[in-house]
């Protein structure tokens, strides 16, 4: 049996499963339990979708209205949704409150600002905006991630690049294999000509025009583009909490470059914040690695959260909590499932995110 299927099966036996615990009312026995009041689930989500984004990856982008049905499910299942600082020293101290769960955004993305602030607003809810800092400060596009969407959105054409492509040929960016293809050539080019980032961008523009995407407006939509200093500066303080994603979006393995992304990512995060001191943390792409740990508790960080699916109890580490990423792919009845507990007890994927020794 391939991989897909395997795991489209296990997908099909859970949903079944979590559907009879519902009808029976396992489900709500789950959610009320003593078991379930000492635990804490952390809620993990990365963009939302201001146009298309979630058709190019529905694994990082969500559209408007499912966060908005997420947060209607947390309301009406009378869940309590705390910011992540109490949360976390709650969960230590034994004093959290039945059904409790924390809200956090990955990255700190323009459509944070523009799409999720206004919801969380409209429903009350606090929030944790991890955030990488360098391209806030620059407002340049994430490199890998816009060349991935400026592919995905000439899906239908070919790319003539014989400068920057291994082939003299044009070459189809119909799949998804071939897109991959194309980007890991142009990766090898910007790597072996050491391009600066000014360099990265005019590729991108270069690349676009050349299979027709507008780029410009893309640009100006700030699509894949983080929240700038003002944006962050205007953020309500009282609801949403700016936190540590390291200042590059990079984990180096070696202690001294993983301690300067700490010590940059926390001085930006302070000037944008009129001076808050960072001490929360989330392992950039998930990624972690056993010196990790240990260097950021010498840098004061009280709590770090990884990509691994969980709900996370007084046993948990702080600084390796569980979080549930949530994507277009998690149907109701499983983030029911996720909210209640009663997923906690069902066989899951291993999720590997480890940095490389």
């Amino acid at each position: 049996m391939s991989q897909p299927n395997h795991v489209s099966l296990l997908k099909a036996i859970k949903q079944r499963t979590l559907n009879a615990a519902r009808r029976s009312g396992l489900t709500s026995l789950a959610r009320d339990s003593r078991w379930r009041g000492r635990r804490l689930l952390i809620l993990g989500y990365h963009g939302v979708s201001a146009t298309d984004e979630h058709e190019w990856d529905s694994e990082l982008y969500v559209p408007r209205e499912f966060l908005r049905s997420r947060f209607v499910a947390l309301r009406d299942g009378g869940y309590e949704v705390l910011p992540l600082s109490q949360a976390v020293s709650r969960l230590y101290d034994g004093t959290l409150p039945s059904r409790a769960v924390a809200l956090t955004f990955d990255d700190g993305a323009a459509d944070f600002h523009s799409q999720v602030r206004p919801l969380l607003v409209e429903f009350g809810y606090p929030a944790t905006v991890y955030l990488t800092t360098y391209y806030a400060q620059t407002q340049r596009p994430v490199f890998n991630t816009m060349l991935r969407y400026v592919l995905w959105k000439g899906h239908d054409r070919t790319l003539d690049a014989p400068d920057l492509l291994e082939s003299p040929e044009p070459v189809s960016l119909r799949t998804r294999e071939e897109r991959e293809s194309v980007f890991s050539a142009i990766m090898r080019r910007c790597l072996r000509d050491e391009l600066s980032g000014a360099d990265k961008d005019a590729i991108i523009g270069s690349v676009a025009e050349r299979i027709g995407v507008d780029y410009q407006t893309i640009r100006a939509r700030r699509t894949l583009c983080l929240m700038s200093a003002e944006e962050v500066a205007s953020l309500p303080r009282d609801l949403i909490d700016v936190q540590l994603h390291t200042h590059r979006h990079r984990v180096p393995t070696e202690r001294e470059p993983f301690m300067r992304e700490i010590v940059d990512n926390r001085r930006a995060i302070a000037s944008m914040t009129n001076g808050a001191n960072a001490t929360h943390f989330c392992y950039p792409s998930g990624v972690t690695h056993p010196a990790f740990r240990g260097w950021l508790s010498e840098m004061g960080v009280t709590s770090a959260t990884t990509c691994f699916p969980g709900i996370a109890s007084s046993a948990s580490d702080p600084l390796l909590l569980p979080r549930l990423i949530d994507t277009m792919h998690l149907a109701p009845v499983e983030f029911e499932g996720w909210l209640t507990g009663a997923s906690a007890f069902l066989p899951r994927r291993t999720v590997r995110a480890v940095a490389p020794l």
